[in-house]
């Protein structure tokens, strides 16, 4: 329900040197030249476990524009790092500098552009980045969505517009709720969204190519998964299936943080998603992907980058040497005989 998911983030950011108030055309410009990784403070440990030394919560798919790859994380108006590598990253702008008056009108409760959960995708020649606002452990959520033609803020076509609401929820009509999102094309070009946290647990519902919103208001919304503890999903298809990735536990705890991803398939976007046991992802089902790991504590939000012939999740976790504080991990991601993807470890040069 991610009781405390805000105001432990408020302290990460801290922890991370996010200061982006009050940022200007030219001060985004210089935060984006300004490197903020430091991997050889990275213990050998954590490096290979995919710590790229950087601070950052509930993080997106990890997009390429160009020779750079990019990701969005929660914070004040939706923050961002680049990298050329994968390995070093560097602080890139801030993305929403001005909330949108239906995003108060939405979630009344949520103030200061504290936005969750982004993610986002490139369709057709436009990026979509969808986020969600909410309040404490309360129903009352949105989903948004901005586009771009590029992620350079170096471009002259760079610009985030406002296209507004995707979905919503209250307490009054709806027993799930809309953070979390993840858009996932499925095989034939189809456009769809998962969100969900606690509650009623996983949903989905298609998009419109062209809008990024949802095809009707009153759109079929299928039911994915289901536990007592349950968020962060990502589509993923691979190989004639689609991967549904979860995670169980609790965030936002620091040390004490129990999430842990969870996995399971379905020949159908719409599901069933059965784990490796044959447990439908409806009634506890999700085979154990990734857990706690020495200091690499609660790993979760998982993304999945397809780039040339490798696979890599990235993720958040709660840093153990680090009182806890969440960081960013990337790791390879393979696939077994029977196609069940599997986390290897980062190869340490020396």
């Amino acid at each position: 329900m991610k009781v405390n998911r805000l105001q432990f983030v408020r302290l990460l950011v801290a922890v991370g040197s996010i200061a982006l108030c009050a940022l200007t055309a030219a001060r985004m410009q210089a935060l984006q030249q300004t490197p903020t990784t430091n991997t050889a403070g990275v213990s050998a440990a954590l490096a290979q476990l995919g710590s790229v030394g950087v601070s950052a919560h509930d993080p997106s798919t990890i997009v390429k524009d160009g020779g750079e790859y990019w990701v969005f994380y929660t914070g004040r108006g939706i923050p961002s790092y680049h990298s050329s590598d994968l390995v070093h990253w560097e602080r890139g702008p801030q993305t929403i500098l001005n909330a949108a008056a239906w995003a108060t009108e939405a979630v009344p409760g949520n103030r200061g552009m504290d936005y969750w959960a982004p993610d986002v995708r490139k369709v057709g020649d436009e990026y979509f980045l969808y986020y969600s606002i909410s309040t404490f452990g309360q129903r009352t959520s949105a989903i948004g969505l901005i586009t771009n033609r590029t992620l350079d803020p170096g471009s002259p076509n760079y610009k985030w517009i406002d296209k507004g609401l995707v979905v919503q929820t209250n307490p009054q009509s709806s027993n799930y709720n809309a953070i979390d999102p993840s858009v996932v094309e499925d095989v034939d070009g189809g456009l769809w969204l998962t969100f969900g946290s606690f509650w009623e647990g996983i949903k989905l519902i298609q998009l419109d190519r062209g809008t990024g919103k949802r095809i009707a208001p009153d759109s079929p919304m299928y039911s994915l998964a289901h536990n007592s503890s349950i968020e962060a999903s990502t589509i993923y298809y691979h190989d004639g299936q689609y991967y549904l990735f979860v995670n169980w536990g609790r965030c936002c705890q620091r040390t004490n943080s129990t999430y842990n991803i969870r996995v399971g398939r379905s020949s159908k976007i719409t599901g069933p998603y059965f784990d490796k046991n044959g447990q439908d992802m409806m009634h506890d089902g999700g085979t154990l992907l990734l857990a706690t790991e020495g200091a690499m504590i609660g790993p979760g939000h998982a993304g999945i980058l397809h780039d040339g012939d490798n696979y890599w999740m990235s993720f958040h976790f709660y840093d153990g040497s680090a009182g806890g504080a969440s960081k960013l991990a990337i790791r390879p991601l393979n696939w077994d005989a029977v196609g069940w993807p599997a986390i290897g470890r980062v190869e340490i040069q020396h």
